[in-house]
């Protein structure tokens, strides 16, 4: 049989580390382990009892189960819209303005495509999420990563940008509140990258799902005056409202690029079931004693979480915000890829090493506070047995 080949752009990606790790997590757990996982962030609550409702009562409609809108259904797209005004003070046309996504992770392959020629250039965080860089490398472009340090707040260097060639860049990934260092945004350094995009011809693209977990200053790129004109924003329900497997987020951006993207999306999907759209506009209707009681939650967790990481002998920035712990190991000790082997292997606890969000990321460990209190303080006891 003549030989059968992939395609080359499989030659520059691998199987995303969470897809293979938890393979081996859970041989491990068949194996009689039993693993805790501080690895992924995966919400472990449940989103509103009204939302659950609506999802209930209007699937059990007859005529509810067909295809939908690709541009999503209108009280959806409304609903965004009011909850962005709402809690992030930025004003946004429903119907020219937004677009449901299947998950905002989705929407980082939609933009890549719609905007990216092979051999295009896209600034991507070191620390940062590693579907930006494999994205880019699917659909032919080229990753320029700059390096985010603790000593500037986990800030681009604007200076370092400046001095880059970027001749052929046209998308630059951002993405505050950070993940996996914490990190908040700040209104200036907002304005600082739409001047910068302004300047260069670069979309500035801001992944914003992290907003609303341990921090109350609710920040959007869209809040600078003109950024919707060179910018996109990615939102995401999965963390703000424990919905990670309903696959609901959106983008905003101008109606041009949006257009543009949705070129893309009509041909890969199909849009979201309609009782699940209904139920999200339901859940966005949450009102400041929902998150508050959610994040009262994940305050008990994080202090648990805390004494994980000091127990290995990590140090950490306590301002930092979201659903991750992000720890530095000791200089004189391990790395974080070793320390998390060790960590796994000998204590059956799984935390993330952080190299997998870039080289910036090598003496870094994350912990997820998707855990129960109970899991987490049985973590604790064997992580403290370490030796």
């Amino acid at each position: 049989m003549k030989p059968i080949r992939p395609a080359e752009r499989l030659n520059n990606v691998s199987e995303y580390y969470f897809s293979k790790k938890l393979k081996e997590v859970a041989a491990l757990n068949a194996a009689g382990k039993n693993i805790i996982s501080l690895g992924i962030g995966s919400p472990d609550l449940p989103p509103s009892p009204e939302a659950i409702k609506v999802l209930a009562d209007q699937a059990a409609l007859p005529n509810t189960h067909g295809y939908q809108p690709y541009n999503g259904l209108p009280e959806l797209r409304r609903a965004f819209a009011t909850w962005y005004q709402t809690w992030y003070g930025v004003t946004l046309n429903p119907d020219t303005e937004i677009q449901p996504l299947i998950g905002s992770k989705e929407g980082i392959l939609h933009i890549s495509m719609a905007f990216l020629n092979p051999g295009d250039g896209v600034l991507v965080p070191n620390p940062g999420y590693p579907t930006y860089a494999s994205v880019t490398q699917l659909v032919q472009a080229e990753a320029f990563t700059y390096k985010l340090l603790p000593e500037n707040g986990w800030e681009p260097d604007f200076d370092a940008l400046e001095a880059m060639d970027l001749s052929r860049v046209k998308l630059m990934w951002v993405n505050y509140p950070n993940m996996p260092t914490g990190a908040k945004a700040s209104m200036v350094l907002f304005e600082k990258l739409v001047d910068f995009g302004r300047r260069h011809g670069i979309v500035i693209c801001n992944d914003n799902p992290y907003s609303f977990i341990l921090n109350e200053d609710y920040l959007s790129l869209l809040k600078v005056p003109g950024a919707l004109e060179g910018c996109i924003e990615l939102n995401s329900m999965s963390k703000s409202h424990n919905m990670p497997g309903w696959r609901i987020g959106m983008l905003a951006t101008n109606p041009t690029f949006l257009q543009w993207i949705m070129q893309v999306k009509s041909n890969v999907d199909s849009g979201q079931f309609r009782p699940m759209q209904l139920a999200a506009v339901e859940a966005l209707k949450a009102d400041k004693t929902w998150y508050a009681g959610m994040n009262a939650v994940y305050k008990r967790r994080r202090l648990l979480a805390e004494a994980i990481l000091k127990a290995l002998g990590c140090s950490w920035d306590p301002a930092q915000s979201g659903l991750f712990l992000w720890g530095r190991v000791p200089e004189n000790g391990l790395d974080g890829a070793a320390l998390s082997d060790k960590v796994l292997y000998e204590a059956n606890v799984f935390i993330t090493p952080g190299f997998i969000f870039g080289s910036q990321g090598e003496r870094y460990v994350r912990l997820s506070l998707c855990c129960t209190e109970e899991n987490l303080a049985k973590a604790l006891e064997r992580v403290s047995a370490l030796h």
